[in-house]
């Protein structure tokens, strides 16, 4: 056996727990990550990619990252530690991208379209057709447009922020989910600002339709005009309201933690 296998032998537990502490993080980012981390795609894909980029980072992570502890609960520690950085970073740019989702949900109930359900693990469980709909054109976007480069990138260049085996600082963590929450809140009501107006001239209208005319049966000409003017809205304001939420989503993943 030369020198050089009996130092490979050597160090291949702490080589094995350094490719462990660095797919805990990857791992658990892609698992949330827009456009990658969607139901759609396999789980092997999604497997694959992650032990891709462990193939690809971890010659380069490895001389920062921390030897394999004496003792198995450290190890365990620093693991479960590195899985909640990972579900961290992911979370960010996924509270960016369900703003269209959200904006979505609002639209349905707007326009009376709040009856038409469908599963959307995204927003736990059930969702509108038209939030779910949205939802995946956030995902094609993100994928097509290639913004996905920046939240890896982004997701390599977050060890020089938080190194691998350094405690998260929970404050500012929760405190930047909380700001990404209010911002993702605030861009999905700018998104649906038409449908609001248009809702409240439409509603506006029918109150004084009653008035004037109590005979008419305004809910059942109210609700099929109100879906179609709802859809023929959604038509006319779909190109500039995407063109809105690329830039925006473009804004929120260069402030990702690590992004340069």
């Amino acid at each position: 056996m030369t020198p050089e296998d009996a130092a490979l032998i050597r160090d291949l537990p702490s080589l094995l727990f350094q490719a462990v502490l660095v797919f805990a993080r990857l791992g658990a980012a892609v698992m949330l990550l827009p456009g990658l981390g969607e139901q759609e795609v396999f789980p092997r894909m999604r497997l694959v990619l992650g032990l891709a980029m462990l193939a690809l980072l971890l010659p380069v992570l490895a001389p920062g990252l921390p030897d394999a502890p004496a003792e198995s609960a450290a190890a365990v520690g620093l693991i479960v530690q590195e899985v909640v950085v990972g579900l961290w970073f992911g979370g960010l740019a996924r509270i960016a991208v369900m703003a269209l989702a959200m904006a979505g949900q609002a639209i349905s109930a707007l326009i009376g379209l709040q009856g038409l359900m469908v599963a959307d693990p995204d927003m736990g469980g059930q969702g509108t057709a038209l939030s779910r709909a949205l939802g995946l054109v956030a995902a094609c976007l993100v994928l097509g447009t290639g913004l996905y480069a920046i939240a890896l990138r982004a997701l390599v260049d977050s060890y020089a922020l938080l190194p691998a085996g350094a405690p998260l600082p929970l404050g500012a963590a929760a405190e930047t989910m909380a700001e990404a929450g209010g911002a993702s809140l605030a861009l999905a009501l700018r998104l649906a600002a038409p449908f609001v107006i248009g809702a409240a001239v439409l509603n506006l209208s029918l109150g004084l339709l009653a008035r004037l005319a109590p005979q008419v049966q305004t809910f059942f000409v109210a609700v099929p005009g109100q879906i179609l003017a709802g859809l023929a809205l959604l038509a006319l304001v779909a190109p500039p309201m995407l063109a809105v939420f690329a830039a925006e989503l473009q804004d929120a993943f260069q402030a990702l933690p690590g992004a340069r």
